[in-house]
């Protein structure tokens, strides 16, 4: 009966992987050309009350389409292939490996606009570590997608527990939200807090708490 079950969790997972798979090949054969993105700006545009003929706005959709580009270029690079390449030299260190205050630009799924903000990332290495800055090349590329907070904090966590095996990871994410601060209620001041904690982060008290003292530290 195991392993039967067993089994049939490496066949869920065999067509969970084909379908992520042929969703990326999908996406990948839709995408629009530039010409059709450009013509979709100059929509926008007349739809905003203005006329994309006029002088100072010839040259958005082309500007706006390089933009996007660089805003989701998340979607063109994959965080395992970051994480990839690790070293097993460790030297027996065991203890906690911490960034901190990485710069995240991402945007809303809801409303497409900016979502500003820091994330702190750590984990605790069992018998292989990565270079440092593949930890803040994994943030880059979630936050460069259209994304929730939620989602891409748990995005973090997880494809490092993952990839690494860890004795644990932990994520928090601090941000402000444009679609709340320049439109709806219009509150300037006030930021999202998101965290998300694997291993040794969920199970022991004095690690969750280590990590929160070691963000707030400046």
């Amino acid at each position: 009966m195991d392993a039967l079950r067993e089994g049939a969790a490496i066949e869920k997972d065999a067509d969970a992987d084909s379908s992520i798979g042929q969703e990326k090949e999908s996406a990948m054969v839709t995408r629009p050309s530039k010409e059709e993105a450009m013509a979709a700006v100059r929509t926008l545009i007349r739809w905003a009350g203005d006329d994309p003929e006029r002088e100072g706005l010839l040259d958005t959709p082309d500007r706006v389409t390089r933009a996007y580009e660089e805003f989701f270029a998340g979607y063109l690079e994959e965080p395992e292939d970051v994480l990839g390449r690790t070293f097993e030299e460790v030297e027996g260190y065991s203890d906690m490996v911490m960034l901190r205050d990485i710069d995240l630009e991402s945007h809303c799924e809801h409303h497409m606009v900016p979502i500003l903000g820091k994330a702190h990332v750590a984990y605790v290495p069992t018998n292989k570590v990565v270079g440092i800055s593949k930890l803040a090349r994994v943030v880059e590329i979630f936050a460069k997608r259209l994304q929730t907070q939620e989602t891409m904090t748990a995005q973090i966590g997880e494809v490092i527990q993952r990839v690494l095996d860890p004795a644990g990871v932990a994520v928090l994410v601090e941000a402000k939200h444009q679609c709340m601060t320049t439109r709806g209620i219009h509150k300037t001041k006030v930021a999202t807090i998101t965290s998300h904690f694997t291993g040794v982060f969920q199970t022991e008290e004095r690690m969750e708490r280590r990590f929160l003292e070691m963000v707030r530290e400046k």
